[in-house]
C-alpha cells in the first residue's frame, strides 16, 4: 500500500501532499482539482485520500485499497 494523500489548503490554493512529505506533489487553484489529482494517486497506490477543509481539519476520507477501518456489519 502506498502513502496516504492529503488535500490541503496552501497560499490561497490547494495542494496534494503525500503523508510524511514536506513538499506537495501538486499545487492547483481549487479544492476540486486537488481532490481529482489526489483521488487518482490514491487509487493507483491503493491508499487513503484525506480531504482537509480551509481550517486544516480533516473533513472527509476515502479509501482506495484495503480499508483499515471497515464498517461493522
Amino acid at each position: 500500500m502506498g502513502k496516504n494523500q492529503h488535500v490541503v489548503p496552501v497560499n490561497g490554493g490547494w495542494a496534494v501532499k503525500a503523508e510524511g512529505e514536506s513538499e506537495p506533489s501538486h499545487t492547483v487553484g481549487t479544492q476540486q482539482e486537488a481532490f481529482e489529482i489526489g483521488r487518482n494517486i490514491a487509487k493507483k497506490e491503493r491508499s487513503e485520500l484525506l480531504i482537509h477543509g480551509e481550517d486544516g481539519k480533516i473533513r472527509e476520507r476515502n479509501t482506495y485499497g484495503k480499508d483499515p477501518h471497515p464498517p461493522r456489519g
